[in-house]
């Protein structure tokens, strides 16, 4: 077994991919409700991403500065689902809006609220 599994830079490297899935999917619903729903959340989709890409550095950062043995593998593994998970939702976007179906949204409309509990009966 090599030095690099058996120190355990493989598990440093799944705990920060992890992270930066966790703290993106906090921030953002799935690259898949985004491109059904792209035409009502287009406009601040990437903000949202923007700032669960900057939250999940941060930790990201943090974890490689305290464990300066696993170093590598934390900022690998940060760095690679960060950009994996970007390109989803820069994608997710770009497709939504190409070609967009049925919302499984309902937007408001001026002077009254949107979902089922804004209905009137």
């Amino acid at each position: 077994m090599s030095t690099a599994v058996r120190s355990g830079n493989g598990v440093a490297f799944l705990v920060s991919a992890g992270i930066v899935y966790e703290i993106i999917a906090a921030a953002c619903s799935s690259p898949q409700t985004t491109e059904i729903n792209a035409a009502t959340r287009a406009g601040t989709l990437m903000k949202w991403v923007h700032l669960g890409v900057g939250q999940a550095a941060l930790f990201i950062i943090i974890a490689a500065w305290l464990d300066r043995e696993h170093r590598k593998a934390i900022l690998g593994g940060g760095t690679t689902a960060a950009a994996l998970m970007y390109v989803q939702y820069a994608h997710a976007k770009k497709a939504g809006l190409r070609n967009p179906g049925p919302s499984t949204e309902q937007t408001s409309t001026p002077g009254r609220p949107a979902g089922s509990w804004g209905r009137r009966a």
